[in-house]
């Protein structure tokens, strides 16, 4: 007969004290408790004592734009099996599920992602094994602010309305999780509202917003913020602009990129602290395709990016993003002394969850679990799959 298994004396985020984790024969939580002094061998459990380490769900990416060599605005059906591929080495990263990130391309590219895309989902679904899951597409882009679009091909970018996303999302509005746009270039106020109707998660980024921009933004439903720091008005005193409206709203979370390159520690501080940590920002890797594959030059559209250790540029110096997996801002955030490690765990398995209305760890949920232990003597945070 299968037997319960019963992990005790787990810390877990949101959890004052220690507590034990009963999963059941399914491999599914069955309750979080706090820890019972006896435990009944003979009742069919199992007891796994993980002495005081830190346990988590496994983390979830909300802005990845490739991996393994494929960039996901490039996708096509040829490339399923390498999609395939991605999913198990990002599930080997700690990754439980991702929003492969199509970045500013053309309508027929990201048509194409979307069709692909698509079809994967629905292949995934007949799948019984570990891997990490596709959980929807992220669209950054095309409705971006040309005076904010960063690494983004000027010649794609859009202005939005309602007409064009339904020209570019065709049937495929369903896959579409996340989408990334800056608000300003829509005096209509009809473009937000329409996509939280179809289920979409609007963020803003790349943009020019105003504080009062944002703040309308977010009135319409609007509810996360873009690798925030990144391509958007500076925090400034007489002008705090998108990213200080974000801070002030508690329903608003925003991703936040913790390589060290794309913002540096002082201005994490500043936005953790002011964000109540977990409470309002989500980690993200913003990873590119070469992720997995080492340094050096790859292709990226029709230009080039050059990464070294981890920070990717094009040849003009532009930050296009990182190739680092997204559990190293987890152990960078507790090096550098910002965290806690209760608490940069969160912002990579729990905050994002939240922040596309998934539950965290909690009864009835598939116990994909992580370990975390913290090696407080040489101060560094390492990780393995249970």
């Amino acid at each position: 007969m299968l037997k319960n298994l019963t992990i005790i004396n787990a810390k877990l985020a949101n959890y004052r004290e220690k507590q034990q984790i009963v999963i059941n024969c399914a491999g599914i939580i069955e309750a979080i408790e706090p820890i019972k002094i006896e435990f009944n061998h003979q009742n069919n459990q199992d007891i796994f004592d993980v002495n005081g380490d830190y346990l988590s769900l496994g983390g979830i990416d909300l802005q990845i734009n490739g991996g393994l060599g494929l960039a996901f605005p490039e996708i096509q059906e040829k490339d399923l099996d390498l999609l395939d591929k991605i999913c198990d080495f990002l599930w080997q990263e700690g990754i439980d599920g991702f929003c492969p990130t199509i970045v500013t391309t053309s309508v027929k590219n990201i048509q194409r992602s979307l069709s692909t895309i698509d079809q994967f989902m629905s292949l995934q679904k007949q799948q019984s094994r570990q891997t990490s899951q596709i959980l929807g597409v992220h669209l950054e882009g095309p409705f971006l602010n040309p005076q904010k679009k960063g690494a983004h091909p000027a010649e794609y970018l859009l202005t939005p309305s309602v007409e064009a996303i339904k020209f570019i999302l065709g049937d495929y509005a369903h896959r579409v999780k996340i989408m990334t746009l800056a608000p300003e270039l829509d005096p209509s106020d009809e473009v937000i509202p329409y996509l939280i109707s179809q289920g979409i998660v609007v963020s803003l980024g790349h943009s020019q917003a105003t504080d009062q921009d944002a703040k309308k933004a977010f009135q319409l439903g609007a509810s996360m913020v873009t690798h925030a720091y990144n391509a958007m008005p500076s925090l400034h005193h007489r002008q705090p602009g998108l990213l200080g409206e974000a801070i002030l709203n508690p329903k608003v979370y925003c991703g936040l990129i913790a390589d060290g390159q794309h913002v540096c520690l002082t201005m994490i501080q500043i936005l953790l602290r002011s964000s109540y940590y977990e409470q309002g920002v989500f980690l993200v890797s913003d990873a590119l395709s070469p992720i997995g594959l080492g340094d050096g030059i790859y292709p990226w559209d029709d230009r080039q990016i050059e990464v070294k250790q981890g920070t990717a540029r094009l040849a003009d110096g532009t930050l296009s993003g990182t190739t680092w997996p997204l559990l190293v801002g987890v152990e960078n955030l507790v090096k550098w002394g910002i965290c806690t490690p209760d608490v940069a765990i969160a912002m990579a398995t729990e905050s994002p969850r939240k922040a596309i209305n998934l539950s965290g760890i909690s009864p009835g949920q598939p116990a994909n679990l992580l370990r975390w232990n913290w090696d407080k003597k040489n101060q560094k945070l390492s990780w393995e799959r249970l």
